[in-house]
């Protein structure tokens, strides 16, 4: 019965193909963070182009349909018009405040590539004890 030893001329070959192994894993994760900061930067600026036109389309509607009421109703209680204009305004103002805060609450950054180190960090716990 013969006993081997491993000797350090073993180890260095594992070493390195195990170093080249974990380089490429980082390597990976950095291009998917990469990727995700240039998609979620992307998304953000048309979000915020599509969001800039919708309220000023919605502001030139809304400034005409209010002078349209104003101008119908002056006879009966102008006004009670802009008050209740105003009173509709406010609502519709708090409730897009409302819905804002609970997107922004909800937002995760960088959602896949977190996951993929939870991933990573689970393998590595199973292979290592």
């Amino acid at each position: 019965m013969e006993q081997t030893q491993d000797t350090p001329s073993d180890w260095g070959p594992i070493l390195k193909r195990f170093i080249r192994r974990l380089l490429a894993l980082g390597e990976n994760r950095l291009e998917l963070l990469s990727l995700e900061v240039q998609e979620g930067r992307d998304r953000l600026i048309q979000d915020f182009l599509l969001a800039l036109a919708v309220a000023g389309f919605a502001m030139i509607a809304l400034l005409a349909g209010s002078a349209a009421l104003v101008v119908v109703f002056w006879p009966y209680s102008a006004l009670s018009v802009l008050l209740g204009l105003m009173t509709v305004y406010g609502a519709v103002g708090v409730g897009l405040l409302l819905h804002l805060n609970r997107r922004l609450k909800a937002w995760q950054a960088l959602s896949a590539s977190l996951e993929q180190l939870r991933k990573d960090r689970q393998c590595l716990d199973h292979l290592i004890p």
